[in-house]
């Protein structure tokens, strides 16, 4: 399947600014069961550099520098990529201890599975819901984590474009929450019980709920699978219809396009997602 992106974020000031750095997370990652085709990055103003590297995480990160004042911003990245139909939940877990929750990682990955472990967000509340489930599914790993998704899903979706993910428990206080929202719940549960698990940015293709806007889910790195996709939104293992930007230990490091600027300006932002789908691949 060939998948096609087309995402511009506007941002209007109402008196000129000198924009500082602005580091940009719109460069698609390669997974084995899909491939970058094209990529374009327009930016207007026109910037004096731009630096494109590998961040800490391995995802593409794109540092944009400007020269002189400006009364805006509009960043279009369009991307095409070949997503192969992919099974995510064909794997067997090993070592087969794996293969009921909680768990311990081998000595030789927990050093680098740490910062996918914090705690952060994991209350009492919480890590009681969490335990309840698994009770649920007899503390199977796998079917604890498609009924974490099922449950979430259940929840009342709310578009909320800005800010920060809630805490989780607001989330699941609320019931209710933004994609965002319900990705860091979903993280939170999961470290809860001792399973790594990072925020990821992109976009989803086949959601007209999901279609026209930035996307995000979860990702729990399995013993014998590694890191595989679970999307609480669509109540969803991730599949070809994904399309992949940015992941991090921390959801706020996925941001698109983040910076700052000087001068006394009022901002407004304004953004746009498409995405087209092509079976014939």
């Amino acid at each position: 399947m060939h998948l096609s992106v087309w995402h511009q974020l506007r941002y209007r000031y109402d008196q000129p600014v000198v924009l500082n750095p602005h580091m940009v997370y719109l460069y698609p990652r390669t997974y084995p069961y899909q491939r970058l085709q094209q990529y374009d990055l327009q930016i207007d103003p026109m910037p004096s550099k731009v630096v494109r590297n590998v961040d800490v995480e391995g995802n593409v990160q794109q540092i944009i520098y400007f020269a002189g004042p400006t009364d805006h911003l509009t960043i279009t990245a369009e991307l095409t990529v070949d997503s192969d139909p992919f099974n995510s939940l064909d794997f067997v877990l090993f070592p087969f201890d794996t293969q009921r929750v909680p768990f311990n990682y081998a000595a030789d990955l927990r050093p680098l599975l740490t910062p996918y472990l914090v705690r952060d967000g994991v209350t009492n509340a919480v890590e009681a819901w969490a335990r309840q489930i698994a009770t649920d599914v007899s503390w199977q790993t796998v079917p604890f984590l498609l009924a974490l998704s099922d449950t979430i899903r259940q929840f009342v979706y709310v578009v909320r474009e800005e800010g920060a993910p809630l805490l989780p428990e607001q989330t699941l206080l609320d019931r209710c929450g933004s994609c965002r929202d319900y990705t860091t719940l979903y993280m939170a549960a999961c470290r809860s019980l001792g399973l790594a698990a990072r925020f990821v940015s992109g976009y989803l293709f086949g959601s007209a709920q999901q279609e026209h806007q930035l996307h995000a889910w979860a990702e729990v790195y399995l013993p014998g699978a590694g890191w595989r996709g679970f999307d609480p939104t669509e109540n969803t293992v991730v599949v070809n219809k994904h399309v992949f930007l940015a992941s991090s230990a921390r959801a706020e490091l996925t941001a698109p396009v983040s910076g700052t600027f000087t001068g006394q300006a009022n901002s407004m932002l304004e953004a746009d997602v498409r995405i087209k789908g092509n079976e014939e691949c």
